[in-house]
């Protein structure tokens, strides 16, 4: 018999091992624990409770067995009374062989007999208490103590690292929740549908490679029926990025009302972002202004990479003066008119496009840009999706934002 006690205790601590590295939800946790404790020693009740804030009460974590005095999940108890009070006051374990000569008993179920209180310590700091009771006389015999004690020392690493588990997963949860809300901001912050324009087609698409980013892309109506198209690439990528792009919208389109040429514009926008970027943030950026009626498209190009015209020719990057991103240093920056003759398209694209790797860390690519756009049927979403085969399943390093202005035949 004292032998198969001994397996008994060894598989019950098995177990118990066993939850703490299987379980991190609490709740189940102690669930099974005290399941256990019951279904290996055959205790008529058992609970563990722990401290609540302030260190006034207990709460019943988990509870098994009770019928005259029902106990249940959640029920509190003052920390002045009993022998679990007692045990919080103390810190030591509370034995009573026959709990009716403990003077620290109170009357819970009045078939039980013995009762052993046992602290549940987390780095030094009493957390809870373990609670067996059975109805018969000095039902805890000292190896079963000892046992019991042990268990609640495994109980306390459980329980920590299950609040612990617990609070990353609400963490996680609440920047997750933070980050769709981000998202569903900055979606607002991107043009709804292109705009109509005599003779010309415009579209764009972004892709962010986070839940958020730092490119954009956007389309603003002008006086005279012209249109101003924006791609821009804030350096970084995530919610800071995203932030930067946010602010700097709202700078450019207050600018955009007022400036006469796109060069006016991004320097009026970069003197504005030289006193409120932060140290070693930049944004690139090409601003352009088309005018349908004259049949030209007026672009300033602050350190972005060039745009690829597609005519009759083939396709070509439209190399410029070099000019720095804004938040660089101060300056002007530059006009180029192209006059944009029918069937002839540009794109604006962010370094997401050309930057993207395969499983052999090939990058896509200037030239594999150029070859696809050369294709009469290419179109903005067809580009990106050559970019993600090109891929193969790796995961885009950088957001991608592609703009595309078609002269209409």
């Amino acid at each position: 018999m004292a032998q198969q006690s001994q397996i008994d205790d060894f598989l019950l601590l098995q177990r118990v091992a066993q939850r703490i590295s299987a379980i991190l939800d609490l709740d189940a946790l102690l669930e099974q624990i005290v399941d256990d404790v019951a279904q290996t020693f055959g205790y008529t009740r058992s609970a563990i409770l722990l401290l609540a804030p302030g260190g006034r009460e207990v709460v019943i974590a988990a509870v098994r067995g009770w019928t005259s005095h029902y106990h249940v999940k959640g029920e509190r108890f003052p920390v002045s009374e009993g022998m679990i009070g007692h045990v919080v006051q103390t810190g030591k374990t509370c034995y009573a062989p026959d709990v009716s000569r403990n003077p620290h008993y109170m009357v819970s179920e009045v078939s039980t007999r013995s009762e052993v209180d046992i602290p549940i310590t987390a780095r030094g700091q009493l957390i809870g208490v373990f609670n067996a009771q059975h109805s018969h006389l000095d039902a805890f015999p000292p190896h079963r103590l000892q046992l019991l004690e042990a268990l609640a020392g495994h109980l306390g690493v459980a329980i920590a690292n299950a609040r612990l588990f617990e609070r990353e997963r609400r963490e996680k949860e609440r920047m997750l929740q933070e980050l769709a809300e981000a998202r569903a901001i900055q979606s607002r912050l991107f043009p709804r549908q292109a705009p109509q324009v005599p003779r010309f087609r415009i579209s764009g698409l972004s892709q962010p490679c986070f839940a958020v980013g730092g490119d954009w892309y956007d389309y603003i109506h002008l006086p005279g029926g012209r249109v101003a198209v924006v791609v821009g690439d804030v350096a970084g990528k995530g919610t800071g990025a995203a932030l930067l792009m946010a602010s700097t919208r709202s700078i450019l389109r207050m600018h955009a009302e007022y400036e006469t040429s796109p060069g006016a514009v991004l320097t009026a926008v970069n003197r504005v972002l030289l006193a409120d970027l932060p140290t070693a943030k930049f944004i690139t950026m090409i601003y352009a202004v088309l005018d349908p009626e004259r049949g030209t498209l007026t672009f300033a190009n602050a350190g972005h990479l060039p745009p690829i015209l597609v005519d009759a020719s083939g396709s070509r990057p439209l190399i410029t003066r070099p000019e720095l991103p804004l938040g660089v240093r101060a300056g002007t920056y530059s006009d180029q008119e192209l006059a944009l003759v029918p069937a002839s398209r540009l794109f604006l694209y962010s370094d997401g496009v050309i930057e993207a790797r395969n499983t052999a860390h090939e990058e896509f690519g200037e030239l594999r840009m150029l070859q696809h756009v050369a294709a009469p049927a290419a179109t903005v979403e067809s580009l990106l999706q050559d970019v993600l085969a090109h891929a193969q399943g790796e995961p885009v390093r950088d957001d991608i934002t592609i703009v595309a202005v078609e002269a209409l035949v």
